[in-house]
């Protein structure tokens, strides 16, 4: 009888090890990241298709568009490009300067971008962020009701372009998500998600356990990084002291991707910063399925 319950106990622990693996695993497979500022982030400067056909040769299936040096000319061509290769392009950054964005207007930039969304094909997520001259002077009052309009006017144009939105950690006030949660809570509309960025986490890492509960319900992304409280900010997967426990956070409280990873360095050639990460993810993945078979 005690051999019988033995057996059945490891045969449990291996479905349940397996289990694991095969999530995990799943999460961080190449084809199902995504990585994130690699335009104007890659010291080869490449082209639109030299992108496309890097990021084929690697097995990404998606990644973000950020505009980089800010030259949207060849926007429109990388949108076509990447629908011809099968790879989607999932969200594009939208940063809004109060001296150049203002609620009923957007600065000359900015309304080329949605321009360009609005005539592509299938539309990306937009993730927008706020320079923190917005919330200068401001109570925290002030702040949130000043951030709940200008997303609003974003809004409105997104839904007219078949676009959702997410809300996206910078530095500064609307980089805290503590304030993201009350504005998102405030606003009240479902349809608004959270972009969660370990590059930016740097501040909260103690807080960190409080600050996945209140943003898992809103999270529709998470990009990782290395995080070291004292730095530097952009650091490979794997290299930093508590990007594997926060991940481990995340996925305790339910958050299963989606997942990317960055580039986001003007000084070396992006596919090997990619290729850093990508090494980082799978270690971090094995290290997990260890930890949760003990």
């Amino acid at each position: 009888m005690k051999n019988s319950k033995t057996i059945i106990c490891l045969l449990l622990l291996l479905i349940f090890v397996s289990s694991c693996s095969n999530n995990i695993e799943s999460q961080f497979k190449v084809d199902k990241i995504s990585p994130w500022c690699i335009i104007g982030f890659d010291a080869l400067d490449r082209s639109p298709k030299q992108r496309i056909d890097m990021l084929k040769q690697m097995g990404f299936t998606k990644y973000g568009y950020n505009k980089g040096k800010g030259d949207l000319t060849k926007m429109k061509e990388e949108f076509k490009l990447a629908k011809e290769n099968n790879i989607e392009i999932v969200s594009i950054f939208l940063w809004l300067n109060a001296k150049r964005d203002s609620i009923g207007k957007l600065s000359p930039l900015n309304q080329e971008l949605l321009s360009n969304i609005n005539e592509v094909e299938y539309k990306p997520t937009i993730w927008l962020s706020f320079s923190n001259n917005y919330f200068e002077g401001l109570n925290q009052e002030q702040s949130i009701e000043l951030s709940i309009e200008m997303i609003k006017f974003i809004k409105l144009k997104a839904d007219k372009m078949g676009c959702k939105l997410a809300l996206y950690n910078h530095h500064g006030w609307f980089g805290n998500p503590h304030n993201q949660v009350e504005i998102l809570e405030k606003l009240n509309q479902n349809s608004i998600t959270m972009v969660y960025n370990f590059h930016h986490s740097q501040e909260y890492i103690d807080e960190f356990p409080e600050i996945v509960k209140k943003i898992k319900p809103y999270l529709s992304f998470v990009n990782l990084n290395g995080v070291k409280k004292e730095g530097p900010q952009i650091l490979p997967i794997g290299k930093g002291d508590y990007e594997f426990e926060m991940v481990k956070l995340l996925i305790d409280q339910g958050f299963h991707g989606p997942w990317g990873i960055l580039g986001h360095l003007k000084t070396e050639d992006v596919q090997k910063v990619l290729k850093r990460n990508v090494e980082g993810l799978n270690l971090m993945s094995s290290k997990y399925i260890v930890e949760e078979g003990k």
